[in-house]
């Protein structure tokens, strides 16, 4: 009879320990905030710097010697602590998890738009630059807009050197 009181009161004491856990977290404006209980999911994981420590309970029992009646209610107290303290962290641990999912998911697809939209760009400058390219090699009197507004007809160096410009463009854009 002494036995199973020991024992209770062992068991007893586990479960108070468990009861001091505290959790600590900042809230949005940079206080600490100390409490017994998990903060709500819209606390970051980033801001939670202190966690209950899982309790200490030796998961294989000694056999007891009044045939397995206290060791059965050590194993279902054990149970009972590591059902109770896993739900909480196994949801923060999925909930993370699928928000970091999401994340990455959302930075492939940015930078799946962007290279699509610069791989556009490239394609309609090559195009430019390769119909400039054509009239320029058809011999046609080119005129441009100089910076005053006033029209100027090229002339050989200027075509020679508006040929290079575009023949630089057609390298890098057309490959």
């Amino acid at each position: 009879m002494k036995q199973s009181h020991c024992v209770f009161s062992v068991l007893f004491s586990l479960l108070s320990c468990s009861a001091m856990a505290q959790w600590a977290w900042t809230d949005e404006e940079g206080r600490p905030i100390f409490s017994d209980r998990a903060p709500s999911t819209s606390v970051p994981e980033k801001r939670i710097f202190k966690r209950p420590a899982p309790p200490r309970v030796n998961p294989t029992p000694e056999p007891a010697p009044n045939g397995g009646a206290v060791a059965a209610d050590v194993k279902a107290v054990s149970a009972a602590l590591s059902a109770a303290s896993t739900p909480q962290n196994a949801g923060l641990d999925k909930e993370l998890a699928e928000r970091k999912k999401k994340a990455e998911q959302a930075q492939a697809e940015q930078r799946k738009f962007e290279e699509e939209r610069l791989s556009k760009l490239k394609a309609d400058n090559c195009e430019r630059a390769r119909q400039a390219q054509r009239t320029l090699e058809s011999g046609v009197r080119m005129v441009r807009t100089n910076a005053r507004g006033e029209r100027e007809i090229l002339d050989d160096a200027d075509r020679a050197v508006e040929a290079k410009r575009l023949q630089g463009i057609v390298a890098t854009d057309c490959n």
